[in-house]
């Protein structure tokens, strides 16, 4: 069998509707294991999930405001009723507005504060309380957060979501501490994915035009390109495969690492 084989593996992944979420969830689901996306956008969520179901693949939706403790509990609760387990979190959930330092919005601020990095670390607080032993679920398993290369590189425009993505690399290392010292056997790691052309990756191209950044879209996506060596945007799949990394028994002694995917970018 190899190490990257997820049969039998129960996992939840967070705005996992649309974009690199959707992708996580279906490089899960295609590696074996059986997969519940958690996002609050609820009509797409079930689009999605149904299309794993017709692949062929175990896949339900549960409703996720990961900013919200009691939402999380449901979550939880609904994924290991209906997987019959839990033995992945993915924290993907995430959000990005852009702006100058000059011009920072509070508002802007506390909404990524509250996304990136209160949601990842609410989502390994449930994930422990479920997967450590004694919890609903009890076997151990793995956390994946997302972080960003903007965690590693000072990209202008991007303060706010630069600093909230570096703090789920401190919640990524400090949690696996925890996790090994209180034999939760829970592994905890997190991926910092390069740019790429989600609706998201796009929008933030855009933004660099309308604060004055860059010229145009396509300037910047080519700038972008120029400084990553490797010479190309990111895919989906470029991030998801090393989720499912991770995820498996490959990366049996891996925890609190941050794992760039991002070309060679943030080098």
């Amino acid at each position: 069998m190899s190490v990257y084989d997820l049969t039998g593996r129960k996992a939840l992944v967070t705005g996992g509707a649309q974009g690199l979420g959707a992708g996580m969830a279906k490089a899960l689901a295609r590696a074996g294991a059986a997969v519940v996306i958690g996002d609050l956008q609820e009509d797409l969520g079930k689009e999605t999930a149904d299309a794993l179901r017709d692949s062929g693949a175990t896949a339900g939706f549960v409703p996720l405001d990961v900013t919200d403790d009691a939402s999380w509990e449901s979550a939880i609760t609904g994924t290991v009723a209906e997987l019959g387990g839990l033995d992945i979190v993915v924290n993907n959930a995430g959000v990005e507005l852009s702006a100058l330092v000059i011009d920072l919005d509070p508002r802007d601020v506390r909404k990524m504060l509250e996304v990136n990095v209160l949601g990842t670390a609410l989502g390994i607080k449930h994930a422990f309380r479920a997967m450590r032993p004694g919890g609903p679920a009890g076997n151990g398993g793995a956390v994946v957060n997302i972080s960003s290369v903007a965690a590693t590189i000072p990209f202008p425009g991007i303060s706010g979501y630069s600093a909230t993505k570096s703090a789920v690399d401190r919640l990524t290392r400090v949690a696996a501490m925890e996790s090994g010292k209180l034999g939760y056997g829970v592994r905890v790691n997190c991926v910092y994915p390069g740019l790429v052309a989600t609706q998201m990756g796009l929008k933030l191209a855009e933004d660099m035009v309308t604060l004055g950044l860059w010229p145009t879209v396509e300037g910047a996506i080519s700038d972008v390109i120029g400084l990553t060596p490797l010479g190309r945007l990111g895919e989906v799949h470029d991030m998801a495969d090393v989720v499912v990394f991770l995820a498996s028994d490959a990366a049996r002694f891996m925890t609190g690492a941050g794992v760039p995917v991002d070309g060679g970018m943030g080098m």
